[in-house]
């Protein structure tokens, strides 16, 4: 018999990021991004895992009914104080779990390591921002950061669309309305509350995931109709999501979607998380700001991803800080190994990073 809560409290205490349920091997926990096994817990069987489907549904007939018409289910859940995001997904017929552990204390936006350009592109009346990624590079965290620096120093009315809320936020010197995306929620999707944000005189309007045409058309047109809108991307860089968010279109309407994104994307942030020397996680950020260079490399007819590089590698003075100068800036610190930095680039950019480490040695030591 799986004591569930046994591992939940292990979880919290071990400061782990994830729990991982699967049938056939014992708990695992991700801790520093390594899996480990839950101490003192037993081999999941198939009654192991009905028993956490229980303990995870308690009941609700509606989340019961999406998974098994679905076979999948993102829900949340709240013990000892600490909220978990919750994913039930199913493998062999028999569901499995991933549980996502929520810190109740957001951090600070100044311990992220996030630039400080991010936080002063807040301050924008009107256009779209993008915080960009992988999973698990930490996207959330940065974006309710930002949410966090805002209410306390802005007068804004702030609308959040997550799913599933995650951080709750209290309102400050700026409103907070926050909206669960989903089967039960405030809104039944991300594109349906976009949209209806347009009647609820928000200021900035936060997406917790552009995954659709539909959303980035209501993203695009909530932005146009002057509102900033702060969103985010599974994507790997910053002229990655250029290219998704063209690819979200059909080829006829790509040249006036370039326009659209030329003229309202302000800036990307995509970001990567590593472990550091000091075994603790690193933040890796790309920042693109579009000035009117990338701007004109959005609207030509053919996105050139190494124009795009080039273009942020050479707008420092705006801003912009490149890949490569970010992982020179964390080796040089000592706070990744060099292997480390040179397994987050291709090989053509070797050389690259070794001339930019050795620009930024002799700009330390003078």
């Amino acid at each position: 018999m799986i004591e569930i809560e046994k591992v939940l409290n292990q979880a919290i205490k071990k400061d782990a990021s994830d729990i991982h349920f699967i049938c056939g091997i014992k708990p695992m926990l991700r801790i520093i991004r390594q899996l480990v096994e839950a101490e003192q817990t037993d081999t999941l069987t198939p009654e192991d895992m009905n028993e956490i489907y229980d303990y995870l549904i308690r009941g609700n007939i509606e989340k019961d009914t999406v998974y098994k018409e679905t076979k999948k289910l993102d829900t949340s859940l709240e013990y000892g104080g600490v909220r978990f995001r919750v994913n039930i997904s199913s493998s062999n017929e028999i569901p499995l779990f991933t549980l996502r552990i929520i810190k109740n204390e957001l951090p600070k936006y100044e311990e992220l390591g996030v630039p400080d350009i991010v936080k002063r592109m807040t301050y924008q009346p009107q256009g779209l921002i993008l915080v960009t990624g992988k999973t698990n590079s930490g996207k959330t965290t940065t974006l309710n950061a930002l949410i966090n620096e805002i209410n306390e120093q802005q007068n804004k009315k702030i609308l959040t669309l997550e799913s599933p809320i995650e951080y709750k936020h209290n309102s400050k010197k700026s409103i907070i309305v926050q909206k669960e995306v989903g089967i039960g929620g405030d809104s039944l999707c991300y594109s349906d509350g976009v949209k209806n944000s347009l009647r609820e005189d928000c200021d900035i309007l936060v997406i917790g995931e552009i995954r659709d045409k539909e959303t980035m058309d209501a993203a695009i047109e909530t932005a146009e109709a002057g509102h900033l809108v702060i969103g985010t991307l599974h994507t790997k860089s910053c002229a990655e999501t250029i290219d998704r968010m063209i690819n979200f279109y059909d080829v006829r309407d790509q040249a006036t979607i370039k326009y659209m994104i030329a003229s309202l994307l302000k800036l990307v942030i995509s970001q990567r998380l590593l472990k550091g020397t000091d075994e603790k996680l690193a933040l890796v950020p790309e920042v693109m700001v579009v000035d009117n260079i990338v701007a004109g490399l959005i609207r030509k007819d053919k996105i050139s991803v190494s124009e795009i590089e080039d273009a942020i590698q050479s707008g420092a003075e705006k801003g912009s800080i490149g890949l490569i100068n970010s992982i020179a800036e964390l080796f040089v610190d000592n706070r990744i190994t060099l292997e480390q930095a040179k397994a987050q680039i291709e090989e053509k950019n070797i050389e690259t990073l070794n001339r930019t480490v050795m620009q930024l040695r002799i700009k330390k030591q003078r």
